[in-house]
């Protein structure tokens, strides 16, 4: 039985009460590991750790801050099987996707802010009556990172490194669900020589240790992904206080398909968009808008791919589907689908828990779905369900299709398939979203901004735009 521990000022520590909780392996339903089951003291703890070691990191040098952020992302490379290994048992990904996607993404979020941040530039002005003005990004204090299950080591290195890059120390704590890497980190930055404080990370609950974090007095500045109604919690808490926040929530993504598409390159992306990750990615697109003409021979089309996708064992490399997070979570996507049975929804394929054998015939299941028959604006059609569910439309003309796509309070990320220049154009302008996808998803370059808009979240994480969110700006005038 592994026994996680805290990463507080350099060192990997029990928590304060030395109470633990258990952590779940999703393929086997059973209890593989423990976390520090932390609180307020533990969190207090690694603020000061972080306050203190502010003083000198803010200061640091930014080749210097450049070569430790490097030598994360080399460790992370290096340890590659390791560390995919462990997000596929803490997850219950298939260990292809976490080898291929997740820790490489990991080792390119710490790399390019490595690199970003020695081209992090301000600007200056000169006026007419003898006078300069300049401007200084300064590092904000000590950070607040809170990430959620979905992306583990991923989405936690998307606001760690940002935040490290600017000059900021940083109070982080990785989901209860997939503590895993987090803790694997820990260890990476003790190998790395990063200096005490600099990186502390607290485990457990988000109503004892997010909640902590969030309410700090001395922590100003709060990076969030997660759900949309913790995101507001967090707001209620954070807003009156003044921090600044940045907010990566839910998303209910549409995917438009016109009959003018590459059919056989959107075919096979919507299969991916639809269910890599067993669903439980923000950016999959869980709403699929088809022209009326081509939708009969696209539903089959789709039907048929996903009866073909083999759900089990993560670990094993023929498994396309793994297991979902947890069993309360299975629990809700399972529920969700009986919802949609209620609403007139017809199940075309799938939409039932999966049984294995031997000792995975406890994990946590669920045969990729596909759902016709629904209104736009049904419950199923607007909630997020996170999980490997999708429902399909068929649409008359582009307005009809623009206007389901952005019925629902989210606007995160969206797909495009046609190959008129001009639809193209005048949806990306018109779809209510951050992210819009012509014909392709999932294609993303680090230096452009990502999130949402409406209940999908506040502000933007990637690019500068990150390290803006953890720098203050301040201008300062000279006249001479």
């Amino acid at each position: 039985m592994i026994q996680l521990k805290n990463y507080i000022n350099g060192e990997l520590i029990a928590p304060k009460t030395n109470s633990y909780l258990d952590n779940y392996n999703p393929a086997t339903g059973k209890v593989y590991s423990q976390i520090p089951n932390s609180d307020d003291e533990d969190v207090e703890l690694a603020y000061t750790a972080a306050k203190e070691a502010f003083k000198s990191w803010s200061s640091t040098p930014k080749e210097k801050r450049s070569y430790y952020l490097i030598k994360i992302a080399d460790l992370i490379e290096q340890k590659l099987d390791k560390l995919a290994l462990a997000e596929s048992i803490d997850n219950g990904k298939p260990l292809k996707l976490a080898k291929t996607v997740d820790i490489p993404r990991a080792a390119s979020n710490f790399r390019f802010y490595g690199t970003g941040i020695l081209h992090y530039a301000a600007s200056a002005h000169s006026m007419e009556d003898d006078a300069i003005n300049y401007t200084l990004k300064q590092p904000v204090g000590v950070a607040g990172c809170i990430s959620p299950w979905n992306l583990p080591l991923y989405l936690f290195s998307w606001k760690i490194a940002p935040a490290l890059a600017a000059g900021c120390t940083v109070v982080a704590k990785p989901s209860e669900v997939t503590p895993m890497t987090a803790y694997l980190l820990s260890e990476i930055c003790i190998e790395a020589g990063l200096p005490n404080g600099v990186l502390n990370i607290v485990h457990g609950l988000g109503n004892k240790v997010g909640n902590a974090i969030v309410s700090h007095s001395g922590i100003p500045l709060i990076s969030f992904t997660g759900g949309t109604a913790t995101g507001k919690h967090i707001a209620y808490i954070a807003a009156p206080m003044f921090k600044k926040l940045s907010l990566e929530l839910g998303g209910k993504n549409p995917n438009i398909i016109f009959a003018d598409c590459n059919y056989e390159k959107m075919l096979a992306t919507t299969l991916h968009s639809s269910f890599a990750n067993q669903g439980q990615i923000c950016l999959c697109g869980s709403r699929i808008y088809v022209e009326r003409s081509i939708y009969e021979k696209f539903k089959n089309d789709l039907v048929s791919k996903t009866k073909e996708l083999l759900v089990g064992n993560p670990l094993d490399d023929k498994t396309k589907v793994g297991a979902v997070v947890s069993k309360q979570h299975k629990e809700k996507i399972l529920s969700y689908i009986e919802l949609a049975k209620q609403e007139g929804g017809i199940i075309l394929c799938g939409g039932v828990e999966v049984k294995l054998e031997g000792e995975h015939e406890n994990g946590y299941y669920i045969s990729p779905t596909i759902i016709e028959g629904l209104d736009y604006n049904c419950r199923t059609n607007q909630e997020e369900i996170f999980g490997p569910v999708v429902t399909i439309t068929p649409f008359d003309t582009d307005d009809e299709a623009l206007m389901m796509a952005n019925s629902t309070m989210y606007g995160l990320a969206s797909m495009v398939w046609t190959e008129n220049l001009t639809r193209a154009h005048k949806l990306a302008k018109e779809i209510h979203a951050g992210i819009v996808w012509i014909n392709c998803w999932l294609l993303r370059d680090l230096r452009t901004p990502f999130g949402g808009v409406k209940a999908s979240g506040v502000g933007r994480e990637g690019g500068f735009e990150a390290l803006d969110f953890f720098t203050e700006p301040k201008n300062v005038c000279i006249k001479y």
